[in-house]
């Protein structure tokens, strides 16, 4: 109940309170200016994605958006631009060439992609088998050597009736606004129920251990040609987490060759098996590992302060994805949107001059495999972490010199306002800069946390760390690790709206007189 009263005081203070945050409505303009009107954020979309599409990380593609991300940065006049080195990462993976197909009396093409980091498999033909609705004992019984095994049971596909694109409304804004911080409100979805067996990983390892040629799925969600895909499993351990152990990226890790199917194409085949009609299928798949350098990059940018130059504000975004569509709005919009501020305040530096505290930009690679990339830097630059809920371990002078960092990972919705990851006394600050862009659909601050991105690393270890609420447009439905994931889903004028606010943001916090407060528990140390 507090902190209902609390967003409800707020959402009714009136402007005369709301003015003690200053606010520059000189430097608003100027950016409504350049990034409403004069707009390149497509541009750079287009290059991340048509040219260097898709960054799966460890990649040359990955590799290449880098350079051309620290290229571009400099020709705009930021200083330090670079490849900032965080540590080995693993094997870096490229698909070069696939194709899949039902052979015999009655052929047809099947719609499916490989995992990341699925090795070669030379053109062969193998019986299917299907393993939907077998018992532990029966898939042991089973002959799976050099067959391609179906691991799931049929999905049902649905009309989707309703849409799969929504934009926030008025109601559902409210209701954010009136909740009491619940922790982390996950962005990915919700995980099927399993049986204990499928949860502990012992079906895939069963299977592993039979010499398939190679296992397929159809996923846990898509339809209509729709396929979300990520990375290839690899036997576990006993006793091991789920990220414990080796993974497919790992060096010299073999790696049973894996794919994710349309569903409609994979219930096919599953209804002909249990039909008693023999299926086989054509496979062929080139790939290539990329072993000899193993060390992975974030890209670093930034424009000096003046006065306050030792203190720093951050923004940024992943720019890694998936591999099966180009990485637009996981993450290649968030990564456009933050470069795009970055020159829409070199426009405004040119009007008012440097801002007061640097500014700094951070294109996080790693995020897909659990935020590697920006939880390196924060421990290398700011705080180690001991564990969620815990005080850090360890803590670098820089901790104190970082106001703030924001986040945009959330695909192409444009921007409704911010979660303040439980931050009751900075919602004063944000509602502030927010009335200015309130013409545009931003006005509503919840104590709510969204997970599962690069803010946590910051958030973690008791920085001011916030991911932007923005509308779900079909991110979760279509294009969230899909083969959908293009540079044509994405909204201009949302990431034209996103890059406004986030300079404004980035100018504000860098021209406060103080940093942005911290939580209670983090300034005590006991974050």
């Amino acid at each position: 109940m507090r902190h209902l009263i609390l967003l409800l005081v707020l959402a009714t203070l009136p402007a005369s309170v709301l003015a003690q945050e200053p606010v520059d409505d000189e430097a608003i303009k100027i950016l409504r200016d350049h990034g409403l009107e004069q707009s390149q954020v497509m541009d750079h979309l287009s290059w991340m994605c048509d040219v260097y599409g898709p960054r799966l990380t460890g990649s040359p593609n990955l590799r290449r958006a880098q350079k051309w991300a620290v290229k571009t940065l400099e020709g705009w006049g930021l200083k330090n631009a670079a490849m900032e080195e965080w540590g080995e990462f693993g094997r870096g993976w490229q698909l070069d060439g696939f194709s899949l197909g039902v052979v015999g009396e009655n052929p047809w093409p099947v719609h499916g992609y490989p995992k990341a980091w699925t090795p070669t498999l030379e053109k062969t033909t193998a019986e299917v088998v299907s393993l939907s609705g077998k018992t532990k004992e029966q898939i042991e019984a089973m002959d799976l050597k050099g067959k391609i095994v179906l691991m799931q049971e049929m999905r049902d596909a649905f009309e989707p009736f309703d849409g799969p694109a929504r934009r926030f409304n008025s109601d559902d804004l409210l209701d954010m606004a009136n909740q009491a911080s619940r922790g982390d409100r996950g962005r990915r979805g919700t995980r099927r129920n399993r049986s204990s067996f499928m949860r502990g990983g012992q079906l895939n390892n069963l299977v592993f251990s039979k010499q398939p040629l190679a296992i397929m799925d159809r996923g846990s969600k898509g339809q209509y040609g729709t396929i979300f895909v990520s990375s290839a499993s690899v036997p576990r351990a006993p006793g091991a987490g789920r990220r414990g152990g080796q993974s497919s990226s790992s060096k010299g890790v073999k790696v049973v060759p894996q794919f994710t199917l349309a569903v409609e194409h994979y219930n096919r085949l599953v209804r002909l098996i249990e039909k008693g009609i023999p299926v086989k299928m054509e496979v062929a798949l080139k790939t290539q590992y990329f072993e000899d350098d193993l060390r992975e990059f974030n890209v670093v940018a930034e424009i000096p302060g003046s006065d306050l130059k030792d203190q720093v504000v951050m923004l940024g975004a992943h720019f890694d994805s998936w591999h099966s569509g180009t990485g637009a709005t996981d993450n290649g919009c968030g990564s456009a949107t933050m470069m795009e501020a970055m020159r829409l305040l070199t426009k405004l530096v040119e009007s008012k001059g440097a801002p007061r505290r640097t500014i700094r930009i951070a294109l996080w690679s790693g995020e897909e495999q659990g935020l590697r990339g920006s939880r390196a830097y924060v421990k290398k630059h700011f705080a180690e972490s001991a564990g969620r809920g815990q005080p850090p371990t360890t803590i670098h002078p820089e901790h104190a010199k970082l106001s703030g960092y924001f986040n945009m990972d959330n695909g192409t919705g444009k921007l409704r306002g911010v979660y303040l990851q439980g931050n009751e006394v900075i919602a004063p600050i944000f509602r502030a800069w927010l009335k200015p862009f309130h013409d545009l659909g931003a006005s509503t601050l919840t104590l709510n946390n969204t997970g599962g991105t690069d803010h946590q690393s910051f958030d973690g270890v008791g920085l001011p760390g916030f991911q932007f609420i923005q509308d779900p447009v079909a991110y979760s439905t279509q294009t969230h690790h899909s083969n959908m994931d293009n540079w044509d889903h994405a909204a201009a004028d949302d990431l034209k709206q996103a890059s406004t606010i986030i300079a404004s943001f980035a100018w504000h916090a860098a021209q406060r007189d103080a940093m942005l407060p911290r939580k209670p528990s983090a300034r005590d140390g006991d974050n």
